[in-house]
């Protein structure tokens, strides 16, 4: 028995030797390219270990306005490592990350579960590589989607395949399997903002140097670019932060289809609201074009609330809706709106899920997709839903904040 153990552990010693052995003589092959699956020590290609980490593809996807091998090609200094999920077409092009001591059960929290499906994956590493910075934020991708679905109280099969168009029966869940869109979201995390001009201006004619949302009209597709030198984007948990921040928007809009805008105040407000339960210390705010948005570096926002509720200068929902563009959201604004959307979710957690989805699902005579009058439809959907005007609504959710905060 001995003999039989000691051989063993000797075959597997050695096959480990091989295997770690072959995996350098790729990572030193300079003919492999530095995005290559095969480069990746977590999978190494594998599709046995894709399919159990639920990774669709690792590159050769459409992307944008066109694809990939074109993107490589375009920022070929950015060294991108891309990740197909259920959801997601990511694309990711930073170097490592020292986790910080103070945020290590975090992140051993999170490889942990990464470390379920990716074996290779060790739960208490302190430098992050890039190629597993891309998993883990892959990962978390999926977790935000999850939350959005959890919000909306829908199923993942609630929407169609996208193969046939609606016929009118029913109710309408959009145009394709994903919350309604039929191409799957898209990000992409840039190391400069150099590289992110350059990537907006060729693929969308943009010369944005913050993150961009966009509607790739042509492929049905939501996508989202980011740069890590802005903000406090180079730390980790800003990131993740910032993107269920914007994923926020993406996915609300893409839910049953991206057909017409949807209220201001809500879309910053839930956008809000994902963000700091992921983490507080950072904030993403969200502004007119070419000017700076109003901003904080206060992580505790419910005094801020509170003072406004007592001394009678907080925004009322009847101002809230009639809000036009996010250049109009002063800096008292996003902690009402954010209080707003937290007392929904915390109070009328299934109403609230219910009120957005009816919030997509406007049709006029026609059968057709209508986003007219969004005002007057906000209001009668509010009074339908939560079973109270908008001076009920402003006076309960005072009530909540003196109570909690």
């Amino acid at each position: 028995m001995k003999r039989s153990l000691e051989a063993s552990l000797v075959l597997f010693a050695a096959a480990f030797l091989l295997c770690s052995s072959a995996q350098a003589r790729i990572q030193r092959d300079k003919s492999v390219a530095h995005n290559d699956p095969s480069r990746d020590p977590y999978t190494e290609g594998s599709k046995d270990l894709w399919q159990a980490a639920g990774i669709v593809s690792m590159g050769g996807f459409e992307f944008a306005n066109s694809d990939t091998e074109t993107v490589d090609s375009f920022l070929a200094t950015s060294d991108i490592l891309w990740l197909e999920t259920a959801h997601f077409e990511l694309g990711f092009a930073l170097g490592s990350y020292r986790v910080p001591p103070k945020e290590k059960k975090l992140y051993l929290a999170e490889l942990t579960r990464l470390a379920e499906k990716l074996p290779a994956v060790k739960p208490k590493q302190k430098l992050l590589d890039p190629w597993l910075r891309l998993h883990l934020t892959a990962q978390r991708l999926e977790e935000i989607y999850t939350e959005f679905l959890d919000i909306v109280g829908f199923a993942e099969d609630a929407f169609p395949d996208g193969k046939v168009l609606w016929d009118g029966q029913g109710n309408y869940m959009g145009e394709g399997p994903y919350l309604g869109q039929k191409g799957k979201y898209e990000v992409l995390i840039l190391p400069s903002e150099a590289s992110s001009v350059a990537f907006l201006l060729k693929n969308f004619g943009l010369g944005i140097r913050r993150t961009q949302r966009w509607n790739v009209i042509e492929r049905d597709s939501l996508t989202l670019t980011i740069h890590i030198q802005q903000g406090t984007l180079k730390s980790d948990r800003a990131l993740f932060g910032h993107l269920a921040f914007n994923l926020a928007h993406n996915l609300f809009d893409g839910l049953k289809h991206y057909n017409y805008e949807t209220p201001i105040w809500l879309h910053e407000g839930l956008a809000h609201s994902m963000e700091r339960r992921i983490q507080s210390k950072f904030n993403s705010f969200d502004g007119a074009e070419g000017s700076v948005p109003s901003m904080t570096r206060k992580a505790d926002w419910e005094p801020e609330v509170l003072k406004l509720v007592r001394n009678g200068k907080r925004a009322r929902m009847a101002a809230m809706i009639r809000l036009k563009g996010y250049g109009e959201i002063d800096l008292p604004m996003h902690y009402v709106l954010w209080s707003m959307v937290e007392y929904l979710r915390s109070t009328q957690e299934i109403r609230f899920g219910a009120f957005l989805a009816a919030l997509k699902s406007r049709r006029n005579s026609a059968n057709l997709s209508d986003g007219s009058n969004m005002p007057e439809a906000h209001r009668k959907l509010f009074k339908e839903h939560f079973s109270m005007s908008y001076a009920q609504f402003d006076e309960a959710w005072a009530e909540w904040v003196q109570a909690n905060y």
